[in-house]
């Protein structure tokens, strides 16, 4: 595996999640905040969640988890919306957004699990957020966006609990030895920095 560091403007660095080769392709799309005053972060997600829809990829493969619903929040002065500048030009809500993991479904361990497909024993095989995962394969590129309060080494989960660089390195190492990725882009924005790190199989 390769590694890259570099911080950057998110937007600037999509790279191209349709190519033929790579029609497998996934985004998991992560806001570990709560409470108001981070409704930037619901807002961040949102927007990235239109873009790789833009891109072509379905929600079938984009999982979305959401910590908070500031869309509903009795403090938004526009119910049912949520903006992601202050024009307000476009509602990065609307109807079409399907979360996968609301509230108190956002959580570490989900995350996890959701990546490596690793689940207990006695989970059921029905379908609900509780057991969902990437089914990816060794010619698939997965976009992670993570949006929160951290710092170096770890990010925040509902400032409740942490993930850490480690953890998050564990499971993509997981993936990587069951063949379940071409390339993993993993975007980590904190601070109104975005950290980036790349995986590419050799």
């Amino acid at each position: 595996m390769q590694v890259h560091w570099l911080g950057a403007i998110f937007l600037s660095t999509i790279f191209v999640l349709n190519e033929a080769k790579h029609s497998n392709n996934w985004a998991v799309l992560v806001d570990t905040s709560r409470f108001w005053f981070n409704y930037r972060h619901v807002a961040n997600v949102l927007s990235i969640y239109r873009s790789v829809k833009r891109l072509g990829i379905p929600d079938s493969h984009i999982i979305l988890m959401i910590a908070d619903d500031m869309a509903c929040n009795p403090r938004n002065p526009r119910p049912a919306t949520v903006f992601n500048n202050a024009n307000q030009h476009i509602d990065v809500y609307g109807e079409d957004v399907e979360v996968d993991y609301r509230g108190y479904e956002v959580t570490v361990e989900n995350f996890i699990r959701l990546l490596t497909g690793r689940l207990p024993p006695s989970t059921p095989r029905i379908t609900s957020p509780q057991i969902m995962i990437v089914l990816t394969d060794e010619g698939s590129n997965i976009l992670i966006y993570l949006t929160g309060h951290g710092g170096d080494g770890f990010l925040k989960f509902q400032d409740s609990e942490e993930v850490t660089s480690q953890e998050l390195g564990d499971a993509l190492e997981q993936m990587w030895q069951k063949r379940r990725y071409h390339e993993v882009r993993a975007c980590n924005r904190y601070r109104e920095v975005t950290v980036i790190v790349t995986y590419q199989r050799k």
